[in-house]
This record gives C-alpha cells, sequence and structure tokens, in this order.
C-alpha cells in the first residue's frame, strides 16, 4: 500500500484520529494534487488547480496536531478530490 493510501485511510478513519499531524496532512493533500498557499502568520491555503477546490485553514499552534473539527473539515474534501 501506498504511502498516499495509507495516509489516506488514516484521515478518513470514523472516529477521526487525535493524533494527526500537520506534516501528514501536508503530504497527503500535496499526493492529491493541491498546491500549499503559505499567508500571514498560520494562514495556510491548499488549492487544487484543476479541480479549482480551495481549503483555508490555520497551522495547529503551540502543538503540531489537528484539531478534531479541522479533521472532519479535512475529510469532507478528501472524499471529493483524493479517491485513493
Amino acid at each position: 500500500m501506498s504511502t498516499k493510501n495509507k495516509l489516506l485511510r488514516k484521515f478518513l478513519e470514523v472516529p477521526s484520529k487525535k493524533d494527526l499531524t500537520f506534516e501528514e496532512l501536508e503530504r497527503l493533500l500535496s499526493s492529491c494534487g493541491y498546491e500549499k498557499i503559505q499567508g500571514k502568520g498560520s494562514a495556510v491555503k491548499f488549492y487544487h488547480k484543476e479541480k479549482d477546490n480551495l481549503i483555508n485553514l490555520h497551522k495547529p499552534h503551540p502543538s503540531n496536531i489537528l484539531k478534531t473539527y479541522l479533521v472532519k473539515q479535512i475529510q469532507v474534501k478528501l472524499k471529493e478530490i483524493c479517491n485513493g
């Protein structure tokens, strides 16, 4: 199983995992065709040009662990774009 598929399965688990990191999210979105656009401060956007799809979020801090509500929002986008 590829790294992309492993990360995708990890992010799509229900109930969502509580130890998912921002770096894992970056790797997964990059493998699904998203480009990272750094904003001011902790603001980050991920843009999928072919699907014209944008994900806006803030990097978690001080910890690198993603909040559960954010993982749930990401799950919706992943089901739309990244079919595994």
